[in-house]
């Protein structure tokens, strides 16, 4: 199992906080990251005990609803902080009624944005989400429904990486997501573009080109393990540098298959502390 949560001066200063994208999947049991015979209700309990924010992924499948949440909060001190990804009614399934949804999703993070509890909110746009006037005009509307919301957002096909689009964003203080992903050419790259000084967000998806290319297996996508010395290349390049230009900076590990996610976010957790922010 995970070793316990030792406070370091990124965690105490709220400077850089590092956690995995969702924390209840059955086969963390398998991979020791929690005891055996865990129920996924008694997991976000043992995993606040090793990292201070989680990205809830279940969101995306299914509206936030405030009673949910509100019982997630009883198993976490007040200090953790929730990441909480927009559902893919509004991102990759765009329903009609899609503004009336913003609006019930922003209902439904009250609990979390009454207890200063919400790090932000993951807008994460499919590959097929091309650069041109219907989804530029459509991405527009949807920030302006979300407009009072802490806004990260997350391109997946390269036509979105354009000066202006990151001038836009600066403009409204949304956070571009920098993500790490194979060297695919379609994919979005990845950049160390700071757009809202009090946020920089990051999401590791690992380098499986192979799991990337072979379509819709989660399995096979996400299966990969970082390496000390890309975690740490990646940590002098482009966290660090971008630390120096915000107030606090989210990591998440999305390489969930077989705890690796969990095990990549506290080595991370580690090399943050040998290389303190000043």
């Amino acid at each position: 199992m995970l070793p316990p949560l030792t406070p370091s001066p990124h965690q105490n200063s709220a400077k850089i906080l590092t956690g995995t994208s969702g924390y209840s999947y059955p086969e963390w049991t398998d991979a020791d990251i929690y005891p055996k015979g865990t129920k996924s209700a008694e997991m976000l309990s043992l995993y606040c005990k090793r990292f201070p924010v989680v990205e809830l992924n279940y969101t995306w499948y299914q509206m936030a609803r405030a009673d949910s949440l509100t019982r997630m909060q009883k198993k976490v001190p007040s200090s953790f902080q929730f990441a909480v990804k927009l559902t893919r009614t509004m991102t990759h399934e765009i329903a009609d009624d899609w503004f009336q949804q913003a609006k019930q999703f922003q209902q439904g993070l009250k609990p979390l944005i009454n207890n200063n509890q919400l790090a932000a909110v993951l807008i994460q746009l499919p590959p097929t989400f091309y650069r041109n006037q219907k989804n530029r005009l459509y991405l527009a509307q949807l920030l302006d429904a979300l407009d009072n919301l802490p806004l990260a957002i997350e391109f997946r096909h390269r036509s979105w990486a354009k000066d202006q689009v990151f001038t836009g964003l600066e403009q409204r203080k949304i956070s571009l997501v920098t993500i790490d992903t194979p060297n695919i050419p379609s994919l979005f790259p990845s950049l160390d573009i700071v757009t809202n000084k009090n946020l920089f967000y990051t999401r590791f998806h690992g380098r499986n080109e192979e799991g990337w290319r072979s379509g819709k297996n989660m399995q096979q996508k996400f299966d990969y393990n970082y390496q000390q010395q890309e975690l740490q290349q990646w940590l002098e390049k482009k966290t660090l540098p971008m630390a120096k230009k915000c107030h606090q900076g989210l990591l998440f590990f999305n390489n969930h298959v077989a705890g690796q996610a969990a095990c990549n976010a506290v080595l991370m957790q580690h090399l943050l502390t040998q290389n303190i922010i000043t």
